[in-house]
């Protein structure tokens, strides 16, 4: 199944036109042509753009996408008199309707009878929508008129331009120069750091036996002998398949048995006795996750009605080299551990260079070569039973990380899995030799494979032939449950394929796949400012600014201001409750968006106490809070888990989004958020530090996830934590 448009798809149409002298001359800009943009050629007739601001009008509407072309122009008409108009110079513009499209142009016309030329920007943007996306944007359209109810301010605010920024005077005292705010970054490292050696080690390659990340390397069994264990249960395994005797060449490239998820060969339990008095549903039971809402509700319902080998979940990545196998691995690792799911990411690829070394030349990955084959295969069993043995001992999900290039490789993974887990094989296809030629630099500059190779040139070309080997042998996914990712790397579109995918958790990893893109853009993460609830040492409520927080916000648009400067398309969002708003009310020139979901951890009965009057007069909930901070619900109020919950849209539009965003929000709400980025475990959610008046700068990008932080300037009282 595939997300390509359809024939009930509409194509959205937005033109804008922007000339600081209209206004000047009195002068309104219409557009008129063909059906169904314009509905007329007659200039009377033409409709006339919306003005959005100073100096800039727009135009949008919703035409069907089986249009081949539309035709239009722009006229100019006077205020007082629209029987007078002017046309615009040049040909017809011709629209396309067929796919998404961006364009700047310029608009000339000639006024004074010729003697005088006056020149107008005008961006014409194209999307092909669904029906949901339309409605969603008319919702969003309509949300737009109504008032906040909290404070009586709109949900989405759009200021009037860049050149109302000068006004802010910024008498903030911040110096230009950035650098000079910046701070120690004590959680997350700003260094670039290869994705793949942040996965799980090879237990089954270390004498100490432990699969902890940050486990020494030093015990690494660099050499072992073809009659261990693990060899021969890779042996009797490919034995197995084509009847008892090790396999050639050939044969491994002949043997292929559909054996996917949901076959009538894939072994399933046929009965399974259930009873409540062996079901624990609470949040230490094994195989459950750490989650509250619709995850714990999805993991209840396949511990009691799904088969027993769904419970848990392999994600077998597939694609040729630099296809982005390693980033996506990572991103999907990051975002099911945030959701509470115990998940382990296993690189083959660090299986190999443990045991091998970090010699190999692309010789070693040639197809012909029955050694290097068989050194490939040996390996990725051995990370298959590393993974399989961990999810006996109470994993959820494990993401197998390989090119898994072949038939009889998958058919093998198949195989080893059987009656153990559910199989879901994930492809990364690009055809974009742009992104490819990035991809392998990048890869040749931080993969350990390359870390001795001075030349970095010779590098490259040492990977582009490793590449082509792959490619001579290359088989693509046509068995099992798959999800096939499409030139989805570049954020420029791309497409996305399944097959056989049924369930909760499935389904939100297609969904959270769908918006994942590798392009570059900072996130900012702060908190409001100083409160007078902060200064009270009181929780939750919706108090103003103090003094000291009026400040920062002042410091903050003049951050925001420097930083962004050329960033037109950043956004500005905050809760719904004053304290965000009113520190965001200085920035000017950026769209502001108002969350329900970015509002703090909800204290229900404990709203507006200090924690010494909850130790007073409800002591079993705060002695309750101290034990399980994560977990602990205030009464009618929400937990951390909670909170998490009601985040993951927040966090999917974050990966949506191709421009800088500004969060300003609270600190559990702050704490949750930079978890997910940061990939730190659930337990220590409720204990990062998220200090105020400080800026925690994200980028996002094709090398990760780096972190800078800035502090404008010192917090003088300090603050409760929720």
């Amino acid at each position: 199944m595939a997300s390509s448009g359809g024939i009930s798809d509409q194509l959205f149409v937005s033109v804008k036109l922007e000339s600081p002298r209209l206004a000047e001359l009195d002068l309104a800009p219409h557009l008129f042509g063909s059906h169904p943009v314009a509905g007329s050629w007659d200039p009377c007739k033409a409709l006339p753009l919306e003005r959005a601001a100073t100096s800039v009008w727009e135009f949008s509407c919703v035409v069907p996408s089986q249009h081949e072309s539309l035709d239009f122009k722009f006229v100019l008409k006077r205020e007082d008199d629209s029987s007078q108009y002017i046309i615009e110079e040049g040909p017809n513009r011709p629209l396309g309707c067929q796919s998404n499209e961006f364009e700047m142009r310029t608009a000339v016309f000639k006024l004074n009878e010729g003697k005088e030329v006056l020149e107008c920007k005008v961006q014409i943007e194209t999307e092909m929508l669904s029906p949901f996306d339309l409605a969603a944007s008319w919702r969003a359209h309509q949300e737009y008129f109504q008032p906040s109810r909290v404070r009586g301010t709109h949900d989405v605010t759009i200021n009037p331009g860049l050149e109302g920024r000068a006004k802010n005077g910024f008498a903030s005292g911040l110096e230009l120069d950035l650098e000079k705010y910046v701070v120690p970054t004590p959680n997350m490292g700003s260094g670039v750091v290869y994705a793949a050696n942040l996965t799980e080690n090879p237990r089954s390659l270390l004498q100490t036996g432990s699969s902890s990340n940050n486990d020494t390397t030093k015990d690494i069994l660099h050499s072992s002998t073809k009659g261990d264990s693990s060899s021969n249960h890779y042996v009797n395994t490919m034995k197995s398949a084509i009847g008892g005797h090790a396999p050639s060449l050939e044969e491994q490239r002949a043997m292929f048995v559909d054996r996917g998820v949901g076959s009538p060969n894939f072994a399933r339990p046929t009965k399974e006795t259930f009873s409540m008095s062996n079901f624990k549903l609470d949040s230490d039971s094994k195989g459950m996750p750490a989650a509250e809402g619709a995850v714990a509700a999805a993991a209840v319902a396949d511990q009691m009605y799904g088969p027993k080998e769904d419970r848990k979940l392999a994600i077998v990545l597939v694609g040729l080299p630099a296809r982005g196998k390693t980033f996506t691995a990572a991103k999907l690792t990051r975002y099911l551990r945030w959701l509470g799911h115990e998940t382990k990411h296993f690189n083959v690829g660090k299986y190999r260079r443990l045991k091998h070394g970090t010699n190999q030349t692309a010789d070693f990955f040639r197809g012909d070569n029955r050694e290097g084959v068989e050194a490939r295969n040996e390996v990725a069993a051995l990370a298959m039973e590393d993974m399989l043995s961990w999810m006996q001992e109470g994993g959820q999900v494990g993401i197998f990380d390989a090119t898994n290039s072949t038939r009889i490789r998958r058919n093998m993974l198949m195989k080893m899995a059987e009656g153990k887990c559910k199989i879901i094989f994930l492809e990364t296809l690009c055809n974009d030799q742009d992104v490819l030629e990035r991809n392998i630099r990048l890869k040749v500059q931080q993969s350990p494979d390359y870390a001795e190779q001075t030349d970095f040139e010779a590098g490259v070309q040492d990977f582009k032939e490793r590449l082509t080997y792959y490619e001579k042998v290359y088989e693509p996914v046509e068995e099992g449950s798959y999800i096939k990712m499409i030139d989805m790397v570049s954020g420029k579109g791309g497409q996305i394929k399944i097959n056989d995918i049924s369930g909760y958790l499935p389904g939100r990893i297609v969904f959270f796949l769908v918006n994942c893109h590798l392009t570059p853009r900072p996130i900012l993460l702060t908190r409001h400012g100083e409160s007078m609830d902060n200064v009270r040492g009181r929780i939750g409520g919706d108090s103003s600014l103090s003094e000291v927080g009026e400040l920062y916000s002042r410091k903050l648009a003049s951050f925001v201001e420097k930083r962004l400067k050329s960033e037109r398309t950043a956004s500005i969002w905050t809760s719904t409750l004053q304290r965000t708003i009113l520190t965001a009310h200085p920035i000017i020139g950026f769209p502001k968006i108002q969350w329900r979901a970015l509002d703090e951890i909800n204290a229900g009965v404990c709203d507006g106490m200090t924690y010494d009057e909850i130790k007073k007069s409800k002591p079993e909930e705060y002695e309750s809070r101290r034990k399980d901070k994560l977990r602990y619900r205030y009464p009618r109020g929400e937990s951390y888990l909670d909170v998490i919950q009601r985040l993951e849209p927040v966090i999917i539009e974050l990966e949506r989004q191709r421009a800088p965003v500004v969060v300003i929000a609270h600190q559990a709400v702050l704490r949750a958020l930079y978890a997910y980025f940061a990939d730190k475990p659930l337990e220590e959610v409720p204990n990062i530090e998220i200090p105020l008046h400080t800026i925690i700068e994200i980028q996002m990008g094709v090398a990760g996830v780096q972190e800078k932080r800035y502090k404008l300037m010192d917090a003088i009282h300090p603050t409760a934590g929720l």
